[in-house]
């Protein structure tokens, strides 16, 4: 079908931040950075598929797209971009937020 996404493109990165570490400690949420047009469906196939965790819960938010300078005169508009908050089962974890 056209406007499919592929399953590795619906997880853009994670986002590793202190209060995306301090979620995955103490909640078993992480965070990532997903493709606009995913929805949570799309996001909780990904995630069981490429980290094979049981997923429990998804939520997701899209960011508003921010103004930002280069310069002096000339201003830029960052995009939008969606943020997926995931719950994993308890005693699993995703071995990428390992190190951090």
């Amino acid at each position: 079908m056209a406007g499919e996404l592929h399953l590795y493109d619906v997880i853009r990165r994670p986002i590793i931040t202190e209060k995306a570490n301090l979620a995955s400690d103490t909640r078993n949420q992480y965070t990532f950075e997903v493709d606009i047009n995913a929805n949570k469906i799309q996001i909780k196939d990904a995630i069981e598929i490429i980290f094979d965790v049981d997923v429990m819960g998804v939520n997701t938010m899209v960011m508003a797209p921010k103004r930002g300078r280069r310069g002096r005169k000339f201003y830029i508009r960052k995009k939008k971009w969606k943020k997926a908050i995931v719950t994993i089962a308890k005693g699993q974890q995703i071995p990428l937020f390992d190190n951090v």
